[in-house]
């Protein structure tokens, strides 16, 4: 069965940097784009970054140029780097795929951007 793990979380200063990563099982991980989501206490889940089978990217506006997803296709992973953290960036993070019209999500990894 498809299978999403996330890592990484943590507090982290404001400005400091952390990187999240997502394991991956249970389909052909090359040949599907790969997502990350985030949801902020007492606001809906919103899409962070995209990565497609080919690698293409894209970014919400307010992370772009802070925030790069990458994959590693031989790994089964995929990866958000996460530069200069804002206190806003404080939420859940999920790594998140579709197939067949289906929304798989891991159980989430904490970052918390805080002094």
């Amino acid at each position: 069965q498809v299978q999403l793990v996330e890592s990484g979380g943590g507090l982290v200063q404001p400005g400091g940097s952390l990187r999240l990563s997502c394991t991956a099982s249970g389909f052909s991980f090359s040949t599907y784009q790969m997502n990350w989501f985030r949801q902020a206490p007492g606001k809906q889940r919103e899409l962070v970054a995209t990565i497609t089978a080919g690698g293409t990217t894209n970014y919400y506006d307010s992370v772009k140029g802070r925030f790069s997803i990458s994959r590693d296709n031989a790994k089964n992973m995929v990866y958000l780097q996460m530069n200069m953290l804002k206190p806003e960036d404080t939420a859940i993070y999920y790594c998140n795929t579709f197939i067949s019209d289906r929304g798989y999500w891991g159980q989430g990894t904490q970052v918390t951007v805080s002094s």
